[in-house]
């Protein structure tokens, strides 16, 4: 049977409680307050110490007789000390103690131990078990509420302290959340970024394949209609000239007029002259024949796939796109052999474009860098761009393009790969370029793409691609030494 007196204040009068009526634990404004719990078989016992405390207004009483009731009492009302008889019929009071302690509702409570022997080795025996205090029946009124106010305020304190580590603990876990969110929602921006790039340079570069292609195709009709006439016309040529020559063979002296009219042509040179320029007209549509070509390569609008190309082809049509920035360059080309992998030609030449174009901005800062200066060695120094490519031993080609520019800082060499980092001036680069080359390298060819430079010594970039990318199924390797079919 489960009982339960209640002591609150002087005037208060014993009543029976139930779980509805039990007080909840104390918030943190009201735990002053001391709820103690009374665990004792015999009811004497218990009327002596709720008389006892009767007078003190911020100790609250409440009464248990039946130790097997302790327990599911104490996790309903939630005292802040535990009175309890040692011995009790059928109760080892010790064992009890234990039952408090593995309880995780009522492990922390502090137990007061209240027995009739005051022997020293049942007092060890006690705190062994697991008692906060041990107490000789009846105690003295003045040490008994100090030590239940001691006792509860120590508890208090400890709930206090649990609570601070709970909060600690929740704001932690909602700083982790917090920065996963955080760390998530810059993934995402990054990768929103990246689209953002690659889709501004794709339609970028679409563009200018598309301008590209349409140059060359305007300008391949009429290529195609000079070339076509010119071979006739130079035989024409040769069979008048010829004539010319057999008629002033067969007549040694033409009329006057006639021999006047070619004193005043001056026959001899425009015989002469005229065999030159049909050679040179001929040079001239070889050579736009050429350009149309270079820029039929560097378009590629339609190789979308993966197919066997040539390094070179795409290396040297970047770099007629770029005559322009390159006329004051000296640009040295060591190449390898072994130059055709399979790739995407048309993305690999925007690589060769992103990083030529880099070098020859680079060195034409240079140059108007050291024009300023005084020293022999700026005045002597000529801007250079030094091109290799070879095959590696395991199954990739290595293109690797170095300048003699002003270098990198090491501070930003990490960012160089970043979407829309630059460090030209404003308007003069988006910071999409390597970025773009960065994934077209990496992540569509399955290659490497480093950087290595030093302030004032230049900068070297190392381009890797492996012979039969991992999204080109049934591709053709081509090395230097062998040939053979990859299957992806």
């Amino acid at each position: 049977m489960l009982s339960s007196l209640t002591t609150a204040n002087p005037s208060s009068t014993d009543t029976r409680t139930t779980p509805s009526t039990i007080a909840q634990l104390p918030t943190s404004a009201d735990r002053s307050i001391v709820k103690v719990l009374l665990v004792d078989d015999q009811p004497i016992v218990a009327e002596s110490i709720r008389r006892l405390l009767a007078s003190e207004p911020d100790i609250q009483f409440h009464y248990c007789h039946d130790p097997q009731q302790a327990i599911p009492m104490a996790i309903e009302i939630e005292p802040t000390v535990i009175l309890q008889d040692l011995v009790m019929p059928d109760t080892d009071g010790l064992m009890l103690v234990k039952f408090f302690r593995a309880n995780p509702a009522t492990h922390a409570i502090p137990v007061i131990m209240l027995s009739n022997r005051d022997e020293s080795i049942v007092k060890a025996e006690a705190f062994a078990t697991g008692a906060n205090d041990y107490l000789v029946k009846i105690p003295d009124p003045i040490e008994f509420v100090a030590r239940l106010r001691y006792h509860s305020t120590a508890y208090a304190n400890l709930l206090k302290r649990r609570e601070a580590e709970q909060t600690l603990a929740y704001n932690k876990e909602l700083e982790r959340r917090v920065a996963e969110r955080t760390a998530e929602l810059q993934t995402a921006l990054e990768s929103l970024k990246q689209t953002q790039a690659k889709l501004v340079q794709e339609a970028k570069m679409a563009s200018l394949g598309q301008l590209v292609a349409g140059v060359a195709h305007e300008i391949n009709n009429p290529l195609n209609f000079i070339s076509g006439n010119l071979k006739p016309a130079r035989r024409y040529t040769e069979d008048l000239l010829h004539l010319i020559a057999l008629y002033q063979q067969e007549y040694l002296h033409p009329p006057e007029i006639i021999q006047a009219e070619i004193e005043n042509l001056n026959l001899d040179f425009l015989v002469e002259d005229f065999t030159k320029l049909i050679g040179s007209l001929h040079t001239g549509v070889e050579r736009i024949h050429d350009i149309v070509l270079s820029l039929r390569n560097f378009s590629r609008l339609d190789e979308a796939e993966f197919k066997l190309a040539n390094i070179h082809d795409g290396i040297d049509s970047t770099l007629f796109i770029l005559g322009s920035k390159l006329k004051a360059i000296n640009v040295v080309k060591d190449y390898g052999s072994g130059p055709h992998i399979n790739c995407l030609p048309g993305p690999l030449n925007q690589v060769f474009m992103n990083i030529l174009g880099n070098a020859a901005d680079a060195l034409e800062e240079e140059v108007h860098s050291r024009k300023k200066a005084t020293d022999d060695e700026s005045q002597t120094y000529q801007p250079e761009i030094l091109i290799r490519t070879h095959a590696t031993e395991d199954n990739q080609v290595q293109i690797t393009i170095t300048d003699n520019g002003p270098g990198i800082p090491e501070t930003i060499l990490d960012r160089l790969f970043e979407p829309f980092f630059t460090t030209k001036p404003v308007g003069k680069g988006t910071g999409l370029g390597l970025s773009i080359s960065y994934q077209i390298v990496v992540k569509n060819h399955g290659g490497s793409l480093e950087c290595h430079s030093t302030s004032s010594q230049g900068t070297t970039f190392i381009i890797k691609l492996p012979l039969c990318p991992p999204d080109a199924a049934g591709c053709i390797i081509n090395a230097p030494s062998k040939a053979q079919f990859c299957h992806g």
